[in-house]
């Protein structure tokens, strides 16, 4: 996506990792270097100026336009160097008016400390944030697990698997967000060098469709973030970021406040919509928690997928109006799986709680998903009866009024007396931090509103066994 990004990708350290007798290859010396080079050009100057140093240049370009900038390549200034504007200079190392870095400014980073003397080619010396951050371990590319779609025999049981067929993220839409997260890694890098960017949500855990936004999640540091201040002034200079030296191939970005502010934005090449946060840990391990799900067993996918489809056609799956999130259908439909008398889902948490602690460090979660074995479930409804059963369980059994949906319990328990549950309308646990996912339905209209859309579409499908009787079927494929 941004093939001329003027550094390599700095390494990023979970804590445990770091070492004292850690020892450099030439070429990962010299990305450091680099790194510590840019670091110090950005001193004396503000971000606008800084990052316009070097203009990007998007699409087919020689090679000599892709390569690193003069003011990065080492200690010696270059004779070409002579005519850059004043601006450009490299900035005096000890000069008295010299700002501490922003990035230090912004994210004081445990173990690191400032360094007044950069490091020199010819002595063995290496600085403390190189010492403290051993090259990154990438995430790799999660292929999604080969698995069987169930038989359907019936023909409702048929329209949904046909509509999952048809609106499911493929692979290839996969990779372009893979692709631009890996880019925009590079990019962010620059502001904030031990960072690193995740891709979560419905993009990667399984419940994705065609048209499925791309959801991503800025870690600083692994320690909490305060969304209102801190998280809110890092997105500010991401965003400036976004409108200056990224600004040919990234439209639309806008700084939004809430409760976890984030910067909306539009990349052009793979013409998918991003949503990026600050620090929201809970969100990547959520991610990896619901992609075990997702291919724990073979009727949860087309279910999850009709279901959202259904919701969002009825306009009740958009928590910015005050209607129930993806997230929140999402919990909805693993848990009443785990309730069923004989149930299609366990709780995973429980069945494995060491591979689901929170103290799981960030790089190591992505491997959770491909230790837990499929599970039997000696229930065989088809998909057209679970669909049924769903509508029916919200319609008609399960009490609002006093319950919890809980997946990290596997049943419905009672609300606890505290603010977040008391006087709310629906109470669906987040299986991690235990908060409501369920809080933007703040109003009786809405919540009325849902459960009618619930009880309707209920009566309607049980009577017609049509799934166009509740989800216009060739509209919902087009919309992919």
């Amino acid at each position: 996506m941004f093939p001329n990004s003027i550094l390599g990708r700095p390494p990023y350290t979970p804590n445990h990792q770091q070492s004292n007798d850690f020892s450099l290859s030439p070429i990962f010396y010299s990305h450091q270097q680099q790194l510590v080079d840019a670091q110090f050009n950005f001193q004396n100057a503000d971000l606008s100026r800084a990052v316009s140093l070097q203009q990007l240049t998007y699409g087919n370009v020689s090679q000599t336009q892709t390569s690193t900038s003069p003011l990065f390549r080492g200690r010696k200034r270059l004779s070409d160097e002579k005519n850059l504007p004043l601006h450009g200079k490299r900035p005096r190392f000890y000069s008295p008016h010299q700002e501490p870095t922003v990035v230090n400014h912004i994210v004081p980073l445990s173990g690191e400390r400032r360094y007044s003397m950069p490091p020199l080619f010819n002595t063995p010396y290496v600085p403390d944030i190189v010492r403290c951050t051993p090259p990154s371990q990438e995430i790799p590319f999660l292929e999604p697990r080969e698995i069987t779609l169930p038989e359907a025999k019936d023909k409702l049981s048929q329209q949904i698997l046909e509509l999952f067929e048809a609106c499911q993220q493929q692979v290839s839409d996969l990779k372009k967000k893979e692709r631009c997260r890996t880019q925009l890694q590079r990019e962010i890098q620059l502001l904030f060098p031990r960072s690193r960017l995740f891709l979560v949500g419905s993009s990667l855990n399984g419940f994705g469709t065609r048209s499925s936004d791309g959801d991503l999640c800025l870690v600083v540091k692994e320690e909490p973030v305060n969304q209102k201040t801190e998280a809110w002034h890092i997105l500010t200079l991401v965003h400036k970021h976004f409108c200056t030296r990224l600004s040919g191939y990234i439209e639309r970005p806008q700084l939004i406040r809430a409760k976890v502010p984030i910067v909306k934005f539009r990349d052009k090449v793979s013409c998918v919509e991003f949503d990026l946060n600050v620090n929201n840990i809970v969100g990547i391990r959520n991610t990896f928690l619901l992609r075990t799900y997702a291919y724990l067993e073979n009727r949860v996918r087309p279910l999850v997928l009709v279901i959202k489809k259904w919701a969002n056609h009825h306009e009740i799956n958009d928590a910015s109006r005050g209607t129930l999130s993806s997230y929140s259908l999402v919990l909805m439909v693993l848990h009443y799986l785990q309730t069923l008398p004989e149930p299609i889902l366990p709780s995973i948490q429980k069945m494995y709680p060491e591979s689901f602690s929170p103290a799981i460090q960030l790089h190591l979660v992505h491997q959770v998903p491909c230790n837990v074995p499929p599970y039997l479930s000696k229930n065989e409804s088809n998909l057209g009866d679970l669909l049924l059963g769903f509508l029916k369980y919200y319609a008609t059994e399960f009490d609002w009024s006093s319950q919890m949906i809980s997946v990290r319990e596997a049943k419905a328990i009672p609300r606890p007396d505290d603010f977040e549950w008391i006087n709310k309308y629906i109470c669906v646990e987040e299986p991690f931090d235990g908060t409501n996912t369920a809080r933007a339905v703040h109003e009786r209209q809405k919540f009325d509103m849902i459960k009618d859309q619930f009880l309707k579409s209920w009566h309607r499908l049980k009577n017609k066994k049509d799934l166009n009787s509740i989800l216009p079927l060739r509209a919902a494929i087009l919309k992919r």
